[in-house]
């Protein structure tokens, strides 16, 4: 509702991961770069991790766009899979074609066929698995299985981890101690810092159509560099609720008190301490006094 006040195209802080509002910061510009290495020089197991929001699906969505010809990719976003259901997975994704009697030692070698036959004409195989974490350590062990499946000079297949610290947590199990020993690459995303947040804000703004390089003053940046942690997701939702909350009032700049409300009204931000006499804006009232002045200026 409130593109049209501040000059806006489209939604700069929407939640959905948007490679247009891809931000070669620091740590996702790193990141990439493992990953881009990792899959020239044929290693069969990479692995990125890091918290709830840090951006790893975004990152995920970059690589697939910007994979270069000579990979077919294999995309898995849900992991709750078995064994035997990430078999049958891996061969859609390969594209073949088969019958459903067949039994698993079949369906493994039709794969093992498939990958051979990619390799022939010059073709890798990745497989990139989303939310990793949740894979059944089985599972893990059928990836580590297939990754053994190799010619003399490359592997047939290469895997690619994302997940949640809770990853690194079951890789450091003995039982697991084959597959952790095959991952050659691996990065571990951080929070961002004030500077880049700073300049992640910005930049979203000026991909959604902003003219004016100042809509968030330095308190306001500050305010939602320390609620958010540096976590890119939780970024977003303070910037966009600070900005419902300016458009309710009808201010053209974001301060600081707009970002405390927007603070306040989310749950995972970090708290400050709320001073007695700092007036907190609250956003449900602001929203209700929104959704008047956005119906009286008919609306976008």
């Amino acid at each position: 509702m409130y593109l049209q006040h501040f000059g806006l195209r489209e939604m700069p802080f929407a939640l959905t991961p948007n490679t247009g509002f891809f931000f070669a910061l620091a740590p996702h510009a790193e990141a990439l770069q493992v990953l881009q290495t990792a899959l020239q020089t044929g290693e069969g197991f990479i692995k990125v991790t890091g918290e709830v929001g840090t951006g790893k699906t975004l990152i995920l969505r970059k690589l697939l766009n910007d994979l270069p010809a000579p990979l077919r990719c294999a995309y898995l976003p849900n992991p709750c899979l078995s064994p035997n259901e990430l078999r049958w997975a891996l061969a859609l994704e390969l594209g073949l074609k088969y019958s459903a009697n067949i039994d698993q030692q079949q369906l493994t070698s039709l794969i093992q066929h498939q990958l051979m036959a990619l390799a022939a004409h010059g073709h890798s195989v990745v497989l990139i698995l989303d939310e990793a974490q949740a894979l059944p350590q089985e599972s893990l062990e059928t990836l580590r299985l297939f990754t053994n499946l190799e010619t003399e000079s490359r592997k047939l297949l290469q895997v690619v981890l994302f997940g949640q610290p809770e990853l690194d947590e079951r890789l450091a199990s003995p039982e697991l101690r084959q597959l952790r020993q095959r991952i050659t690459f691996s990065y571990r995303l951080r929070p961002l810092n004030r500077q880049e947040i700073a300049a992640y804000v910005q930049h979203r703004l000026k991909v959604a159509g902003l003219s004016d390089t100042g809509l968030f003053d330095d308190a306001a940046i500050a305010a939602i560099a320390r609620a958010s942690r540096g976590i890119p997701r939780l970024i977003n939702i303070l910037a966009h609720k600070a900005l419902m909350l300016g458009f309710g009032e009808g201010l053209h700049r974001i301060g600081r008190r707009q970002a405390l409300g927007a603070i306040r009204d989310t749950e995972d931000a970090s708290k400050p301490f709320w001073p007695l006499w700092l007036p907190v804006l609250s956003l449900g009232s602001l929203m209700v006094a929104a959704m008047g002045l956005w119906w009286r200026g008919g609306g976008l």
